[in-house]
């Protein structure tokens, strides 16, 4: 009797192990698809082909990370594209606030649809105009929308209350100015709205900080604003972030990836893995510094409870300006 008991206890403690040594033997078998929400330039796009290289150049994994653009519908082109591969790890994306507010807005899928792999990094968000305008501030340019909320037009990228959007909205309702009177036209990328404010056709756009930093570096546009509590670094330390120019507004967008709903424990454990290897790279800092993002790794149960809290309090952001019910 003493010998089947010690048996029985054996077993119970090789059982978990085997499982746990089962659930972390995926590995890709094929190349697998980074699939990102607007067109080349934007920034899922950059962030996207970043982590290709890296992963590339670290040999983090065994197969090529191919970036495949699906612009379109404020992003609901590409994750109905990635919700359609349901439970295959070889399909992920590149996930930020919008795909919450497109949800909240009524005209994408929920993140519950999709599985949350892990949690990256978080950036800020610049307004820019053209080198040659007369908005010289965020001030200044507020202080026209005051007179007329629809004195000036905003190039979004990719949706209304996205982050992008909430970059300049969010300074215009402490300004106790109506969002829902400024003129905004759409854009599938921060690349494509900036050309068209360099061809005078918008007057202003909100994109990301390390996009910004790239154009004022060439001397393409004239940064106004910042989305940050403080002053970012490099060439956007002369910007005033919207608190110094008088209007309480941080926005931080964060991003994450995501991949289709039902990966297994196994599929989620690989890339936690492969992600977290990456984001330990000297090459990945030095991205980190480059484009002013904060680091903020995250496992996957952990970025979903980000997702389900922000999920709650940009519901109540948007039912104020009007871009939800």
């Amino acid at each position: 009797m003493a010998s089947v008991t010690r048996l029985v206890g054996t077993v119970l403690v090789v059982l978990p192990l085997a499982g746990n040594v089962g659930a972390q033997a995926w590995k890709p078998e094929k190349a697998t698809e980074m699939v990102v929400i607007n067109a080349p330039g934007g920034g899922s796009d950059r962030i996207a082909r970043i982590m290709s290289s890296v992963m590339r150049e670290k040999k983090i994994i065994d197969v090529p990370l191919n970036v495949v653009n699906k612009p379109g519908g404020g992003g609901n082109v590409a994750y109905t594209y990635l919700s359609q591969r349901r439970a295959d790890g070889h399909y992920l994306s590149v996930g930020g606030k919008s795909i919450l507010t497109s949800h909240i807005a009524g005209r994408g899928l929920n993140y519950t649809e999709f599985t949350t792999v892990a949690h990256l990094f978080g950036e800020y968000i610049s307004v820019v105009v053209k080198p040659d305008s007369p908005i010289r501030s965020g001030r200044e340019l507020i202080e026209q929308l005051k007179k007329d909320p629809s004195a000036l037009s905003f190039g979004i990228a990719t949706s209304l209350g996205n982050p992008n959007h909430q970059g300049i909205a969010a300074a215009l309702k402490v300004a106790g100015i109506d969002i829902r009177k400024a003129r905004n036209v759409i854009f599938q990328s921060g690349g494509e709205a900036t050309t068209a404010l360099l061809g005078g056709h918008v007057d202003a756009v909100p994109i990301t900080a390390a996009f910004a930093a790239s154009m004022a570096r060439s001397g393409q546009v004239r940064v106004i604003a910042v989305t940050s509590p403080h002053r970012l670094p490099g060439v956007l330390s002369s910007v005033p972030t919207w608190r110094e120019q008088g209007f309480d507004a941080v926005v931080s967008n964060w991003r994450n990836v995501i991949g289709p709903k039902n990966m297994n424990d196994a599929q989620v454990i690989f890339w936690e893995d492969a992600l977290r290897r990456m984001t330990e790279s000297d090459e990945w800092k030095k991205e980190l510094e480059t484009n002013f993002w904060n680091s903020e790794f995250m496992r996957s149960g952990d970025a979903r409870k980000v997702m389900d809290r922000d999920y709650a309090t940009l519901r109540t952001f948007m039912i104020e300006l009007g871009l939800a019910k």
